[in-house]
């Protein structure tokens, strides 16, 4: 079982926090890492699948961009621009769906999920996959979902939210310590990944790695590295209420459209809902 453990945000400076316990962890395990991100989601996929043919959208903190082959049934049919803070995972997204016979070039861009470096509007989709729960404070997490918004066609864009919850399935492998309180606003923990030399031995010589091997905890050979990276476990209905905020924030109308709103701007929920140790949330922008 793996240990998490809870922590303390530095509120003072949590750009700072996120700097130490995430994007110098991501860069420095990105092979390991990658080796063990390779099976879709099916609700992402079923997602992907669903979007018409010319479509062009942003995944915000791509990692690895096991996402961006993706229509896998309709093979170039839409077009994913990947973005990540670390270079070293863009160096593997880059070529994500390449293999034997098969060499594949992607879009990528390094960037921040905080950043306002799209114009308003121009995806007709976004997806942020396991990206929002590093931010180390509400605010943070707000403006990320915020930019998803703002990036996509306010006439028909949709977005696809996923972050882990504090309720994990038996197949996570991890134990989030109860917090205090009504376990309404989430915990902030420390999740390890554990490197050893031979598992850095077998990224050299290309092997495979199961996606577990970084959940063993106990009985660890001498030679290992452990790297605690920051996340923010989600409590049941934090995302949705997440979502309502940052929308509102903007000045746009939560829910469908009805006959009886006129000039203004919204986004509907889809559906949300929890998936192996995740909360989900899809949207859909609507202008009247």
């Amino acid at each position: 079982m793996k240990s998490v453990t809870s922590t303390v945000v530095d509120d003072d400076d949590p750009q700072a926090y996120e700097d130490q316990h995430v994007h110098a962890v991501y860069n420095h395990i990105a092979p390991h890492f990658s080796s063990t991100r390779y099976k879709p989601w099916p609700i992402i996929a079923a997602f992907l699948n669903s979007l018409p043919t010319g479509w062009i959208g942003l995944d915000s903190g791509t990692g690895n961009g096991k996402y961006l082959p993706f229509p896998t049934e309709r093979p170039g049919s839409v077009l994913t621009i990947g973005m990540d803070r670390s270079w070293n995972l863009l160096q593997i997204a880059k070529h994500a769906g390449s293999g034997p016979g098969l060499s594949a070039t992607r879009e990528v861009v390094r960037g921040d999920v905080l950043e306002n470096g799209w114009r308003d509007g121009v995806f007709d989709y976004a997806i942020s996959i396991a990206t929002i729960h590093h931010l180390a404070s509400h605010q943070r997490r707000k403006l990320a979902v915020q930019r998803l918004l703002q990036c996509v066609s306010p006439v028909h864009g949709r977005v696809l939210i996923y972050v882990w919850a504090v309720e994990q399935d038996d197949l996570s492998k991890r134990s989030v310590p109860i917090s205090e309180g009504d376990g309404s606003s989430g915990q902030d923990v420390f999740v390890p990944w554990v490197m050893s030399q031979q598992t850095t031995t077998r990224i050299k010589t290309r092997e495979p790695a199961a996606e577990t091997a970084s959940t063993q905890d106990d009985e660890r050979p001498v030679d290992v590295s452990v790297y605690n990276r920051y996340y923010h476990m989600f409590a049941k209905g934090e995302l949705t209420k997440l979502v309502k905020e940052a929308a509102e924030g903007m000045g746009l109308i939560v829910g469908p459209l009805t006959a009886d709103v006129a000039n203004r701007s919204g986004c509907d929920v889809i559906r949300d809902g929890w998936e192996r140790s995740n909360y989900y949330i899809e949207l859909r922008r609507w202008i009247s």
